[in-house]
């Protein structure tokens, strides 16, 4: 049966949606100040709560299939957790956000048992400084489970990624894990908007960093890693479960933010052919779920702040955060894990701080087909 809704609800809708089209070609600043009003007018009419957010389990389909507790058919589940986009400044312009990825080494370690790795979703630093990289690691560090790093364009742009790599290597890879291929790959690169402007490198990194701007590019992952990355799969067979990880999502979000791979089209073909493919990307900061094709894309939290959901876009599979409460710094932030199943699909658990957790089963995704051909609306009881 349809929902009914109250005038209250009605005007309410009726209002957000002429906001919404006002807000399509704003940019975050606005959007956040706009969204702001929005929300407490909502509030005020007592149509949402102003700070909760129960335990949301969006798993529709049967248990899964394909192995018992002990493993036995097929390759053992694993799980790996996931810390990202910190932002770091140096201690003396700003201690908010050392605490916060503290505190996000703090919750990993006491995962018991241990995630098999740790997966750091990029961003580290800011503005991409030698102090700034050297500090993230240093907290880093403090992990007892292995680090698998990811590069984003905070920490590339300043030098182009050669304090990075000096640090932490190739920002490009592979590795198997207990019947999973996995792969890490560089999705921020950008065509060249510096040399002719002659723009330093301070200047090139504060336009990449302010990303909703006239003058850079949009994210890529570019010619050259497209050709790496088929070579890469060429040897591995097509039943093998594929798990990417991309800095920027592999699919096309909202353009004027950045939320956004140029080339996302040429990567999914590239991984077409595989039976079982999941990206997990960081950049938006935010709770982001989408499937197209063959392919599942799990977006992660942040540890800095947490970005608004984009006026246009969003993929329809999303169950979306509650504004976070500008008060509270740790409120829309947060950390992760992710458990690879033994049939090749992934589980994640969203750790949003000062919030409950929330649940996302691979289930979801596949019984809701894909951006094609969307879900009909999934609503949440608080």
């Amino acid at each position: 049966m349809a929902a009914r809704h109250t005038s209250v609800e009605t005007k309410y809708y009726a209002d957000r949606d002429r906001v919404l089209k006002k807000l399509r070609n704003c940019d975050r600043r606005t959007f956040l100040k706009l969204s702001a009003a929005t929300m407490g007018a909502a509030l005020a009419k007592g149509l949402m709560p102003p700070h909760t957010f129960q335990l949301v389990d969006v798993a529709r389909a049967a248990v899964e299939k394909g192995w018992d507790s002990t493993g036995a058919q097929g390759s053992p589940p694993f799980r790996f957790a996931y810390i990202s986009d910190a932002h770091l400044y140096e201690r003396t312009l700003n201690q908010r956000f050392v605490r916060a990825i503290v505190k996000a080494v703090d919750d990993v370690n006491a995962l018991d048992p241990q995630p098999d790795f740790v997966l750091y979703g990029g961003d580290l630093a800011q503005l991409g400084s030698p102090a700034q990289l050297e500090m993230g690691r240093q907290i880093l560090s403090g992990l007892k489970a292995p680090v698998k790093m990811m590069v984003g364009e905070h920490d590339w742009f300043l030098d182009m990624g050669e304090k990075w790599q000096e640090m932490f290597g190739a920002p490009t890879y592979s590795f198997d894990w207990k019947g999973i291929h996995a792969v890490v790959l560089m999705s921020v690169y950008e065509k060249d908007f510096w040399t002719a402007r002659k723009m330093t490198p301070e200047q090139r990194m504060q336009t990449v960093a302010g990303l909703d701007n006239a003058v850079q590019s949009r994210f890529e992952v570019g010619e050259q890693q497209r050709e790496w990355l088929k070579n890469d799969l060429a040897k591995v067979p097509t039943t093998t479960p594929i798990l990417i990880f991309s800095h920027s999502p592999l699919y096309k979000y909202y353009r004027n933010w950045n939320f956004w791979t140029e080339d996302a089209d040429e990567v999914q073909a590239i991984l077409k052919p595989y039976d079982k493919v999941t990206v997990i990307h960081a950049h938006t900061h935010q709770m982001l779920f989408n499937r197209i094709g063959n392919i599942n894309f799990y977006g992660v939290l942040s540890t800095a702040w947490p970005w608004p959901y984009a006026p246009e876009g969003l993929p329809p599979l999303t169950v979306q955060m509650n504004r976070a409460d500008p008060f509270d710094q740790f409120d829309g932030c947060g950390d992760g894990q992710f458990t690879a199943r033994a049939d090749g699909l992934v589980d994640t658990i969203y750790n949003l701080w000062d919030r409950n957790p929330v649940t996302v089963k691979a289930d979801y995704l596949i019984s809701h087909g894909s951006v094609d051909q969307p879900p009909a609306p999934q609503f949440a009881s608080y």
